[in-house]
């Protein structure tokens, strides 16, 4: 089950909930789906649905009583499990008292189900040590892991034809795009002058596809030669999009307050941001609003365009996807640390030869440990750092927190350099009054040191092909086919089948 709403129709087959279900007359339901498993695919409070009493009443009045039913059975367990210990019924109940009664979907799906699982280690760690801890002390197998994956076949194949031809012809066949593990052979090639040269122009054939895409889209010009620094995905204060648009103002003043002779030592980059806002979520429209304001004026500034440019790439979704994830050169994936379950998108870019800036959440950890850390730009807080972190920055002066570079960059905005006054003060009001929950200000500094990083590794063309090379052949772990077959394996019990040959003749199609 992805979505908890669908949970309350699962129980769990141990500890006497089948005689549970036989004696309230479930035991249809429970004979069809005893066999029913949760992926929780958040931390985040807001996504773990709750939903009104009065609501499941009035549309669904006989899953209501069952739910009751099923949460006062569960409620004495609990009382049997951990006697005298009332801290535990609250929590772990279905029902929140609490603001009006709510069903807690995330705990139904926990109770009625055989088997949860997170979607990456770091994750997955954290949901027995937070949201679901006293659920993972009463059922300590319960919860594991099952790290996300994508599908080499269209983010490698079908996406990156040139990356896919040269796999193919290094290995003597297709046989990569169903055992992506052999493509770790090619790691041997990394420091091969030639094969850098020809991993290069690969890179470069798809960077033009893009320039032409953006050109068509957007209108605007983009040096296929300048490093392409992209963030794509979907817009949330957690994934600190706004981070790196300070980042592209800081990077603007710098080219703009230098000489014309010492403008000549910055990488040439184009920083590209996509992804959209839900409807009613201001802030990050607001965002949004930000990184278009700053491309009107670092792309219209003649001193400064020829180093520096800022597209805010529109209508991002799979099929625009996969012209702009393989011409990336830098990906950036910068979530405060335990906010992002896994994400994606960081194994795509990883795939198709893209390095890295990021923090260490959701499934940068386990990329990092297969492409060695040595070969992403790492930076920011731990996820064990964040809560003190949090509990200083309430108490510390706001000007100090944020640092002389931030209110610098605050104090432009302020006077208008971008336009918007009203809109974009009131954005960065967001995380400068102790009120910035996400480490924005907190994570910058290090977020600098990082970049620079960045820029004296592409100076290197060597070395950023190098670890380019290194980073997409050692992404086979991150194949959907791992993944699924280890819900196969683990969760959904079933085993593997040889897949039918196609009919020869047209009277065998329909042949039993």
């Amino acid at each position: 089950i992805r979505s908890p709403l669908i949970g309350f129709f699962f129980f769990q087959a141990e500890d006497g909930i089948r005689d549970f279900c036989l004696s309230r007359g479930l035991g249809d339901v429970y004979k069809r789906q005893v066999h029913g498993a949760y992926t929780n695919h958040t931390v985040l409070p807001e996504a773990l649905e709750k939903w009104g009493v009065d609501l499941i009443g009035a549309l669904l009045p006989r899953h209501l009583e069952i739910i009751y039913e099923i949460n006062h059975f569960w409620l004495q367990k609990i009382e049997q499990k951990f006697p005298g210990d009332v801290s535990k019924l609250g929590p772990m109940s279905l029902i929140e008292e609490e603001h009006g009664k709510r069903v807690r979907i995330a705990n139904l799906c926990v109770v009625g189900t055989f088997a949860v699982n997170g979607v990456a280690a770091l994750h997955t760690e954290l949901l027995k040590t937070t949201i679901f801890k006293d659920f993972h002390q009463l059922f300590p197998k319960k919860i594991q892991n099952k790290t996300n994956g994508v599908t080499p076949r269209r983010w490698i194949l079908c996406c990156n034809p040139g990356l896919a031809e040269l796999y193919t012809r290094v290995l003597g066949g297709v046989g990569w795009v169903n055992e992506l593990d052999l493509i770790r052979q090619i790691e041997k090639k990394a420091d091969n002058a030639e094969f850098q040269r020809v991993w290069a122009e690969i890179k470069l054939q798809n960077k033009r596809r893009l320039v032409k895409w953006v050109k068509s889209h957007c209108g605007i010009t983009i040096d296929e030669n300048s490093l392409f620094d992209i963030m794509v995905k979907r817009m949330h204060e957690y994934k600190r999009q706004l981070m790196n648009a300070l980042y592209a103002i800081y990077r603007y003043f710098q080219i703009k307050n230098a000489t014309p002779e010492e403008r000549l030592n910055f990488v040439p980059r184009t920083i590209f941001i996509g992804g959209k806002a839900a409807p009613g979520y201001t802030t990050a429209k607001r965002v949004i609003k930000l990184i278009n304001a700053i491309g009107e004026v670092v792309n219209n500034d003649k001193e400064v365009n020829q180093y520096l440019k800022v597209v805010f790439l529109p209508n991002y979704n799979v099929s625009n996807a996969e012209v702009i994830i393989p011409a990336a050169e830098l990906s950036q994936h910068i979530s405060t640390a335990g906010m992002e379950a896994s994400g994606t998108s960081n194994m795509k870019f990883a795939m198709n030869g893209c390095l890295i800036i990021g923090t260490m959440d959701g499934a940068n950890v386990e990329i990092a440990e297969e492409a060695g850390k040595e070969n992403l730009f790492i930076f920011g807080a731990l996820v064990d750092e964040v809560n003190g972190l949090r509990q200083k920055m309430t108490q510390k002066d706001p000007v100090e927190y944020a640092g002389p570079i931030l209110n610098q960059i605050f104090r432009s905005i302020e006077d208008n350099v971008f336009g918007a006054r009203q809109e974009l003060v009131a954005l960065i009001d967001t995380i400068r009054n102790r009120n910035d929950y996400y480490l924005v200000c907190h994570d910058f500094v290090d977020y600098l040191r990082a970049q620079e990083e960045v820029d004296r590794c592409y100076a290197n063309p060597s070395e950023w092909n190098r670890r380019s090379i290194l980073t997409a052949v050692r992404m086979a772990k991150f194949s959907s086919d791992r993944t699924i077959q280890e819900y196969a394996y683990d969760i959904w019990n079933i085993a593997a089948c040889p897949t039918p040959q196609p009919a020869l003749k047209k009277e065998d199609v329909f042949k039993e």
